[in-house]
């Protein structure tokens, strides 16, 4: 990797020019010197050294900043979501109860007066019900993730307060303002009709996105324009109750459990939140045990991913395991814990993980395995993470990506993200 300046030295540059205007360089913000965020995915110090770049008119970030500008502004007028507005609250009878149905099951009788759901349902794995987007919480609370993740780095990059005031009142409304506030649980996360009420597999609802929520706080957290101490305090204490409700409840144990993404994610959310409420003993454990856990049994020596592999969408799972991998790993950084260093009895790694998907994700070759639908840009994220940690072929690859639908953000928000839209 190229040698990169140190931050001392970016920061004096960032200072001396906003003292001063250079002529010909525009610059791409109105504040001050930025902060570098606490991030608990994101690194808050490449972020800063970015933003310095952006300043000094760097024409090589223009575009991707364009791109990311664009889906900000797109939120601007969208929102703010509430758990509290779907058309019947979860089973409990409290719409603040999170509420999401079970994606790949599908009614199997008409439905009628005396069966409104069509019950019993079946499972068709890979194949989503469209009615799990209507009547439950499940897009909404995307839009929340994605819309304060893209406004708060908007703000961070551009200076611009309206985005900046748009990511709280997003946050504010959907988890602080008592009338419309979520309660810090998931206990109605993928429920079945006429067969469970909620399940354990529900908490990847949260922990294949949360994590962008978690870094967006720290991006306001360094002063934007419209978030203020006691929003701060809120979420904070939201985020405590929620990481309590996942160590200590029976579904976040079961979760826990898990043997394949959902394991995965499971680890990667709690060390996040972990790390973000200040529990870094907690975060460091997590991403420690990780490896005899997690990496060890679930990649092969050959980097496969067996549990993915037997899916109908294989390479969606596969790629989609390697987004929980890739951040676990980024948030093992902040810690001291080098997740990307680790090599098991037979040789897996995350590394070897990786390379096993660039033919595909290359285009040098097809995807041998189940995939009712294959996307290639699905792998882009989890690429340039590992040639960010080092992996020679990753590297190599990273010019060869197919660039996902909106372009290739990298450059600004260098953690990897789950870039093809199915979900479960």
């Amino acid at each position: 990797m190229s040698a990169r300046p140190r931050p001392a030295v970016l920061l004096a540059a960032a200072t001396a020019f906003a003292a001063v205007a250079v002529a010909g360089l525009p610059t791409a913000s109105a504040h001050a010197a930025p902060k570098a965020p606490r991030t608990a995915v994101l690194d808050g110090t490449r972020l800063q050294q970015t933003r310095i770049r952006l300043d000094h008119g760097d024409p090589r970030l223009s575009a991707a900043l364009k791109d990311l500008t664009e889906r900000a502004d797109a939120w601007l007028d969208q929102g703010p979501w509430t758990v509290v507005d779907k058309p019947r609250p979860a089973p409990g009878g409290d719409l603040h109860d999170y509420l999401s149905q079970a994606p790949y099951w599908w009614p199997t009788q008409p439905k009628t007066a005396d069966n409104p759901w069509g019950c019993p349902y079946e499972q068709r794995d890979g194949q989503r019900n469209p009615e799990v987007d209507t009547g439950t919480d499940r897009q909404d609370v995307e839009k929340v993730f994605d819309s304060t993740y893209d406004l708060s780095l908007a703000w961070y990059y551009t200076g611009r307060k309206q985005y900046a005031q748009k990511a709280a009142q997003v946050l504010r409304t959907w988890f602080l303002d008592p009338a419309t506030k979520m309660n810090p649980d998931l206990d109605h996360g993928q429920f079945i009709p006429c067969r469970y009420d909620g399940r354990a597999i529900g908490i990847i609802d949260f922990s294949q996105s949360y994590t962008s929520v978690l870094d967006a706080i720290a991006i306001l957290n360094t002063g934007a324009p419209g978030w203020s101490k006691a929003d701060r305090s809120g979420m904070h204490d939201w985020n405590v109750a929620f990481r309590t409700w996942l160590t200590d409840g029976a579904f976040g144990k079961e979760e826990s459990a898990a043997e394949n993404n959902h394991g995965t994610f499971y680890d990667m959310q709690l060390a996040a939140l972990a790390y973000a409420t200040g529990d870094e003993q907690l975060a460091r454990r997590t991403v420690l045990d990780a490896r005899a856990k997690r990496i060890d049994p679930q990649i092969a020596g050959d980097g496969s991913q067996p549990q993915e592999l037997s899916r109908t969408r294989s390479w969606h799972y596969s790629t989609f395991d390697l987004v929980a991998y890739t951040r676990l790993a980024a948030i093992g950084r902040h810690i001291g814990v080098n997740l990307w260093a680790h090599q098991g009895p037979d040789g897996q790694s995350l590394f070897k993980a990786v390379d096993f998907l660039l033919p595909a994700a290359t285009g040098a070759a097809s995807w041998p395995y189940p995939e009712l639908e294959f996307h290639r840009y699905a792998a882009t994220d989890v690429v340039h993470a590992a040639a960010d940690a080092g992996d020679a072929r990753a590297r190599e690859a990273v010019r060869l990506l197919e660039a996902p639908p909106g372009g290739d953000l990298w450059a600004l928000r260098p953690a990897a993200e789950q870039l093809d839209s199915i979900a479960g």
